[in-house]
């Protein structure tokens, strides 16, 4: 059994646009949090944050998004498109019954919630982004910023169709694997490595979640994305090897109800490193009643 899955429920929301898979913990009538995660992750990442939220009351659910897991994967890199990706985060949460949504969100799932804050903002409660700048920020900040220049060549590398796909399966996912067990304290990750090559291995899955970066190197995005009014906190660890602090500091600047929460230790997964303080502020955040502010 992996470390804190065996206090969770598994289903299925079929959704009028896509089926999505989805963990679930907590009280069936407590507030609803969705939580998103990023590549190459899928809902196990939030094994870490799942028993504690559920344990303060939250019902808590965590999609793997389209493209992973068994989860629908349509086909065309514009089916990834951030509009598209924000869209199944509203209808999940109608099918749940929520239409003020509490979202947090790691890497491309914080990028989802940025995008839901700025593009559709009657929809979102509150918001919690870990380690991801707004995508505005990120993509200008790709092609502006010598320092993020270097660190984002791998995903103009995602221009190229195919040889991402066959270079990742030829190394039996050991890149992504290596990965997310750095992030972990030793032993932890102990038994999770299998559950997630399954996942990358579903049919369609490593295409379709590469095509969430083509989506976002064809998309025209504002180039002042802000002001942004929905609450937001930002969780950064400072040692990302994928993200400039500075794009932290450019993001949270956008928002009028911003806080931050700055790990200098911390890298890109600093929720599976730094998993006590980061649960400890997310249910703080998650329980004030800021947005009243």
């Amino acid at each position: 059994m992996i470390n804190g899955m065996e206090t969770l429920r598994f289903g299925v929301a079929h959704l009028e646009r896509i089926s999505l898979h989805y963990a679930e913990a907590g009280p069936a009538d407590g507030p609803v949090v969705f939580l998103l995660h990023g590549f190459p992750d899928t809902c196990l990442g939030w094994n870490r944050q799942m028993p504690a939220l559920a344990k303060a009351g939250f019902r808590v659910i965590a999609p793997d998004q389209r493209g992973y897991g068994p989860s629908g994967k349509p086909k065309g890199v514009a089916a990834y498109d951030l509009d598209e990706l924000a869209e199944d985060v509203v209808a999940l949460g109608v099918h749940f019954g929520e239409t003020k949504l509490r979202v947090v969100g790691h890497d491309w799932g914080a990028s989802v919630a940025w995008w839901l804050a700025s593009t559709r903002p009657a929809a979102l409660e509150k918001a919690a982004m870990i380690n991801a700048p707004h995508p505005a920020i990120w993509k200008r900040a790709m092609y502006a910023d010598a320092a993020q220049r270097k660190k984002s060549r791998y995903v103009k590398a995602m221009r190229l169709r195919w040889l991402p796909e066959m270079a990742i399966r030829r190394g039996n996912f050991e890149p992504f694997i290596a990965t997310l067990k750095a992030a972990a304290r030793p032993g932890v990750f102990d038994g999770e490595a299998e559950a997630y090559r399954k996942a990358w291995r579903e049919p369609r899955a490593l295409t379709s979640m590469l095509n969430w970066y083509r989506a976002l190197l064809k998309k025209d995005l504002p180039a002042a994305p802000g002001p942004i009014e929905t609450p937001v906190l930002l969780i950064w660890g400072e040692k990302d090897a994928f993200a400039d602090p500075s794009l932290a500091r450019d993001s949270i600047a956008l928002c009028r109800r911003g806080a931050t929460l700055f790990f200098a230790e911390g890298s890109h997964w600093v929720h599976r490193e730094e998993v006590q303080p980061v649960n400890e502020m997310l249910i703080t955040f998650l329980q004030s009643d800021q947005d009243q502010a």
